[in-house]
């Protein structure tokens, strides 16, 4: 078969457009910039021949690093040296990863890119925080940022001090701390993990504690992490959790409401929440909603969650208000 290990990058690029045909071509050509474009057009207009084996060739590296990418993606470095060896060989699989990284400049810690922030917290947590700010810094910042929210809080400042005050850090020290953590790492990945944490985890845990701490912990997650924030703020107390509201506070919020939008709410409610809410209003406003929820007819879930989440809003703007109560644990006053 003739080889084409002599041919430069923008011949083989020319040569592989050619072969995948025009259609494919052109959407590649759309994720290039003008003198890009302009250089392989030029190329492709020189070629008249192409040899079928080197087209093969070429097609059979390209298959090969996308491979090598795929699981590059899935597991870093190391991982997909392990399964081109076992598929290519040791010297093809070398090969191949070489090009593979010379072409796209991979980053220190790509092997920690695709997992799961809970998982990478449980990881890095009882490192050293200069070791952690390392880390950090070099991956994306939504990444970083919810690692970095998750530490303990005696343990946020100094790492972020370490990550603001990082000059330079020499390659050598990169690749060793780089290649401790990924062996630490694959012998972690080989346990099981139960699914454990997220955000319905957090909702809990702070639908739990006092006003104070969720307070200061929510206002620590809007400056560092604004959709978490909101996410689990939108979580924080859901439609069903009336049912813990004293009657005062579900008169009180009642008022705020239209009783179209009520009605709606009501319509994919729970009995218990049901019977709470229309017990404390008025027998003839009471009367009203269920004879409209009566004639009102199917209704979209996507609508009744909307109009229950209009009113979790209100009592949630009405608690920070002062205006109502919602029974916390933690160690809150008892007002009397």
């Amino acid at each position: 078969m003739a080889k084409s290990s002599g041919m430069s990058g923008k011949e083989k690029a020319a040569i592989l457009l050619i072969a995948i045909g025009p259609e494919k071509s052109a959407e590649i050509f759309k994720n290039l910039d003008d003198m890009e474009i302009e250089e392989l057009t030029l190329e492709i207009a020189n070629m008249r021949q192409i040899d079928p084996n080197i087209r093969e060739s070429i097609l059979e590296e390209f298959y090969q690093i996308c491979l090598a990418q795929e699981f590059v993606s899935e597991g870093g470095i190391s991982y997909a040296k392990t399964v081109l060896e076992e598929a290519m060989g040791s010297q093809k699989a070398l090969e191949v990863i070489n090009k593979l990284t010379s072409s796209l400049q991979v980053k220190p810690f790509e092997f920690v890119r695709k997992v799961d922030p809970s998982q990478l917290l449980n990881f890095i947590q009882k490192e050293h925080s200069q070791t952690i700010a390392l880390v950090l810094s070099y991956l994306p910042p939504n990444l970083s940022s919810a690692v970095i929210s998750s530490l303990p809080q005696s343990k946020q400042a100094d790492v972020a001090e370490r990550i603001a005050t990082m000059d330079s850090t020499s390659p050598e020290v990169i690749k060793e701390v780089e290649m401790v953590l990924e062996k630490k790492f694959s012998s972690m990945a080989t346990q099981d993990y139960a699914s454990t944490g997220g955000i319905d985890a957090i909702v809990e845990i702070l639908n739990a504690v006092d006003r104070g701490t969720e307070k200061y912990i929510m206002e620590t997650l809007e400056i560092d992490n604004p959709e978490l924030a909101e996410e689990i703020s939108q979580k924080m107390f859901v439609f069903e959790d009336i049912t813990t509201l004293d009657s005062v506070s579900i008169q009180r919020f009642i008022r705020e409401i239209e009783n179209d939008e009520m009605t709606v709410a009501l319509k994919g409610s729970t009995e218990e929440v049901k019977e709470i809410i229309l017990g404390n209003m008025s027998s003839r406003m009471a009367e009203m909603i269920e004879e409209d929820m009566e004639f009102m007819g199917p209704v979209r879930l996507s609508d009744v969650e909307e109009a229950q989440q209009k009113i979790v809003a209100v009592i949630r703007k009405l608690e920070e208000a002062g205006e109502i109560i919602i029974a916390r644990g933690g160690g809150d006053e008892l007002i009397v």
